[in-house]
């Protein structure tokens, strides 16, 4: 478990609260567009990361490795960042957030399950309620930035009319019931523009263009070596 402080923007008015979190579960293959999906599954074959055994597909990662600080240490140079959104469960309500599920890449060869568990998984402090979104969900972007060799690119954007529906993804992800209290879900991810590649920091936001606000967060990326 983990304690999370976070500021609350909803119904016009902002709430400091301290959510704990007791399980983190990242969803993969997410997207709506099933050709799409069965493509890239097939490109990650061709480089040797085995098919999901279902789509989606939902790891569960250690609730402590979620973080709002402003770095992460990780394992070599094989690690990269990727956008999410996040819902979390409290008090039967659906709060809404955004995160980066970073993963080491080499590992992820092997072992996906164990590639999730390997790197922190930074989150933004801050949420919104999902009733304020949810009328206009689809509209919503996810946007994030990479520093690669001093360079700051645009390294994935993309509206969640791409992805499955929030509701969806919950129902499938825990037997059809709604979102638990206290977990946190990683809801899935868009292509990288250029391919996955490491950055030396990675920034990321969620972008509702309907009610004129973002939540925006980054991290940099401390490599730590590896001897042998």
């Amino acid at each position: 478990m983990v304690d999370l402080a976070f500021t609350l923007d909803a119904a016009g008015r902002r709430t400091q609260l301290t959510l704990p979190i007791t399980t983190a579960v990242i969803a993969g293959w997410s997207g709506r567009d099933p050709v799409a999906r069965d493509h890239h599954i097939a490109e990650l074959e061709a480089i040797g990361i085995a098919r999901p055994a279902s789509t989606p597909i939902y790891y569960r990662v250690a609730a402590a490795r979620l973080a709002t600080a402003p770095a992460i240490e990780v394992s070599g140079g094989d690690s990269s960042g990727e956008v999410e959104f996040v819902l979390i469960g409290h008090q039967g309500r659906i709060l809404v957030g955004v995160g980066s599920d970073h993963t080491d890449r080499k590992v992820e060869a092997y072992g996906v399950t164990v590639s999730k568990q390997m790197c922190d998984k930074p989150v933004a402090p801050e949420l919104w309620d999902f009733g304020d979104v949810e009328p206009h969900w689809d509209r919503i972007v996810l946007r994030s930035f990479a520093t690669i060799g001093g360079t700051r690119v645009l390294y994935q954007e993309g509206t969640l009319d791409a992805m499955l529906p929030a509701r969806e993804l919950i129902a499938r992800g825990f037997g059809g019931g709604a979102l638990p209290d206290g977990t946190a879900l990683f809801g899935g991810t868009f292509a990288a523009k250029g391919g996955i590649r490491p950055a030396s920091r990675f920034e990321f936001e969620i972008d509702d263009p309907v009610l004129g606000r973002i939540i925006r967060h980054g991290y940099d990326v401390v490599e730590l070596p590896i001897l042998g």
